[in-house]
């Protein structure tokens, strides 16, 4: 395989790590519905918006502080100021928010790895991705192909060891 074919492959895998990963980070949409409750996943949700929502700067949150943040959510979501939101705005703000979170990502991804201060990656400072650091182990047979089912097998094995690949794993 020729260089510039490696370098479309690592940065494809390293979009396509960096995507999943902005999406599983998002899991918990806009904070402004949702299932509630002790078992809810939002704490993360809650710890990252914890200095916006602290508007007194006080280090604590309070009810009201939280009550006044989640309006201002639905405020800024319902585009048509109708006090609802329907499918068009819930979609638009989460991708938004996705928007927000792959700026981030991204711009967290620059500063880990761009070694040169250039602004920009390289082929060499992607480094190879976890396709092709995988390759060997996801091809099973050893025939030096990877076939959907050997990656579907390795996305099962990888779920059993209590692993998510974020790919759709049934």
């Amino acid at each position: 395989m020729t260089a510039p074919k490696k370098s479309v492959i690592a940065g494809l895998a390293v979009l396509g790590a960096l995507l999943g990963s902005a999406v599983l980070a998002d899991k918990g949409g806009m904070g402004m519905g949702g299932r509630g409750g002790p078992d809810d996943a939002r704490g993360p949700m809650l710890i990252e918006l914890f200095e916006s929502i602290d508007t007194d700067k006080d280090g604590k949150i309070t009810y009201a502080e939280l009550e006044a943040h989640r309006k201002a959510e639905f405020d800024a979501a319902d585009a048509n100021k109708d006090g609802v939101l329907d499918a068009d705005e819930l979609s638009a703000r989460a991708l938004a928010r996705f928007q927000e979170k792959l700026a981030e990502r991204t711009q967290d991804m620059l500063d880990t790895m761009d070694n040169d201060g250039s602004g920009s990656l390289s082929p060499d400072e992607l480094g190879q991705g976890p396709g092709m650091r995988n390759f060997a182990r996801i091809d099973t047979d050893n025939d030096g192909f990877v076939t959907k089912e050997e990656i579907q097998a390795g996305m099962k094995h990888h779920k059993k060891r209590g692993h998510g690949w974020g790919m759709g794993d049934d």
